[in-house]
């Protein structure tokens, strides 16, 4: 006697029928779970009511541990555990994800055909259960890799990337939930450990809220407007600026004058959006305000993949440079110990983000001058003026028989010397004009890119700072390196000072190397929950929403999936 499966496969009905196994119910449904799986396994194109699955090596893996038995239902219907993750699958939106991208379509369908969640179910007429327990274990994988590890993979959407990213075990934790029977508080805790995921997360909740009022209106355009003016566009100024928080309403003796306690609110938003807190509702700060709240909505969600790439651990003292906010904090224990400005790469010379770990730095730095900077910069500067390089104390060199040959710039004749044909190497002297200041912070990587102190301090007054060729320059570079050097007690303030007045180059490495991320985060709440945005300066929010939107059916990587202790994917 033979039992007939009967499952709706790419859109038809195919039956697979298996040898009855004797015994309980469980194992006759055992025998019905591992039928469905193998015929799947075997075609990776059949699908199941229409659903293709996403991880079938890691759902073989799952129910082999199981001897085939199921995990979300039983005889009489959904367990607490399959209500559990039927929860977070349904408030999959709130991590930032698609809950479409879960089966939840075909689940909620077969949910409805089947009766109430809770409700009795005919094993005679299985088709319909084991479909939903497949379904609900697929979709289990696939956001839990999704919402740890991301949707997207950072080196197909960037430059560059080259932080090792976190392996991903989803199966001894599932496995170790369903024998403790804690499924519902394991799936709660199925997220980044980042605060500051956990802060955006809250800023999409609450972004979200605002769009499903309708939003916050428009801003008519016309000239900027300010404290003291009179003018029509107050009332919708301060609706809008209420929808956010930055104002609290109340009633005011002239709607349409723009008082204090509305600057005040204003200069809260410019703030908030990196933005020059002059109080003026001026033609930037109007643009900003008349961002849709979805376009928000969105940013929030980006910056939330952004999260989902990192290594689930830090470190217990970082250094994290925000490229688009211009700012480096130093964080320990989870608390900033240090802030400064900084200046990044323009535009056309992007800074990458990666990570990379700080091991030295170098008080009065010789600056090689890379290739790029000597031929498109200094080059056209010294023709015009062969004096420039003595000035600046950059030395030339030609590379000789015997290595690098330094040559008298005056006996070079410039006006025949192109980009095309640049046979020499610049380097500047430590000192006042060095590019470099007086002390670099080296984390070596592939990119060249560090940290640097600046002669041209007057850049740091500015609001927008993507200045430099790549490399970031510090507003603190003293109070960095003693930071770094607290452990050895060699090196006080008196002694880096004393160090650096001398000028001769010195390396100096740290007692305890610190890792270093260069990070592109265009939104980000604060411990307040204030939501700050920021300007996408290289555009990498378009590139990643592309990539998120043509995502598609993505495949398990490798080196970030792991089945369990000792298992491969």
């Amino acid at each position: 006697m033979t039992l007939t499966i009967l499952i709706c496969v790419s859109g038809y009905s195919v039956a697979w029928p298996q040898p009855t196994l004797a015994g309980t119910s469980r194992s006759r449904v055992g025998e019905q779970v591992f039928a469905v799986i193998n015929a799947v396994r075997e075609d990776a194109t059949r699908t199941l009511y229409g659903e293709r699955f996403y991880a079938r090596e890691l759902l073989v893996q799952f129910y082999e541990h199981r001897a085939f038995q199921p995990a979300w239902f039983c005889e009489d219907g959904i367990l607490p555990q399959g209500e559990a993750l039927l929860r977070v699958l349904r408030q999959a939106w709130q991590e930032g994800v698609k809950p479409s991208g879960y089966h939840l379509v075909a689940i909620e369908r077969l949910m409805v055909s089947g009766g109430t969640p809770s409700g009795h179910r005919d094993l005679s007429q299985p088709h319909e259960w084991i479909a939903l327990e497949l379904l609900f274990t697929d979709a289990y994988f696939r956001y839990g890799f999704e919402v740890l590890g991301g949707v997207t993979d950072p080196r197909a959407v960037n430059e560059v990337w080259v932080a090792d990213r976190p392996e991903i075990d989803l199966l001894t934790p599932l496995e170790r939930a369903l024998e403790r029977e804690n499924v519902a508080a394991f799936l709660s805790q199925m997220r980044p450990a980042h605060r500051g995921y956990a802060k955006l997360q809250n800023a999409l909740v609450q972004y979200q809220s605002i769009a499903a009022r309708g939003g916050w209106p428009t801003i008519p355009d016309g000239p900027g407007f300010q404290k003291g003016d009179i003018d029509a566009r107050v009332v919708a100024l301060r609706d809008r600026l209420s929808s956010t928080g930055d104002f609290e309403q109340r009633s005011v003796p002239d709607a349409n004058l723009f008082d204090a306690a509305l600057e005040d609110a204003l200069k809260r938003f410019q703030h908030r959006h990196g933005l020059e807190p002059d109080g003026i509702a001026g033609g930037t700060t109007l643009t900003a305000l008349n961002v849709p709240v979805q376009a928000r909505v969105r940013q929030i969600q980006l910056n939330m993949e952004r999260w989902r790439w990192l290594p689930q651990d830090l470190g217990q003292r970082y250094i994290l440079v925000n490229i688009t906010d211009y700012t480096l904090h130093v964080v320990e224990q989870d608390q900033s110990r240090l802030t400064m400005r900084v200046v990044v790469g323009k535009p056309s010379r992007r800074t990458p983000f990666f990570s990379a770990e700080m091991t030295y730095l170098v008080m009065n730095p010789h600056w090689h001058v890379p290739p790029t900077i000597a031929v498109q910069d200094k080059l056209p500067l010294i023709r015009r003026d062969p004096g420039y390089a003595t000035r600046q104390k950059l030395k030339i060199f030609r590379e000789g028989e015997g290595g690098p040959v330094r040559v008298d710039p005056r006996a070079i004749d410039w006006a025949s010397v192109s980009p095309r044909n640049f046979p020499y190497r610049l380097r500047q002297d430590p000192g006042p004009k060095n590019a470099l200041g007086r002390v670099k912070f080296m984390f070596p990587n592939p990119h060249h890119v560090y940290l640097h102190d600046t002669p041209a301090r007057e850049l740091f007054a500015k609001t927008e700072r993507a200045f430099s060729s790549g490399c970031i320059r510090i507003e603190k570079p003293i109070e960095l390196a003693e930071y770094l050097l607290q452990d050895d007690p060699q090196w006080s303030q008196q002694k880096i000072l004393t160090t650096m007045r001398k000028g001769s180059e010195q390396v100096v490495h740290l007692p305890t190397p610190i890792p270093v991320y260069l990070f592109y985060w265009t939104a980000w709440a604060d411990d307040e929950g204030a939501v700050h945005f920021r300007k996408d300066i290289y555009e990498r929010d378009k590139i990643l929403d592309r990539a998120l939107q043509e995502a598609g059916f993505p495949t398990v990587g490798s080196g970030r999936v792991v089945a369990g202790a000792n298992r491969a994917s």
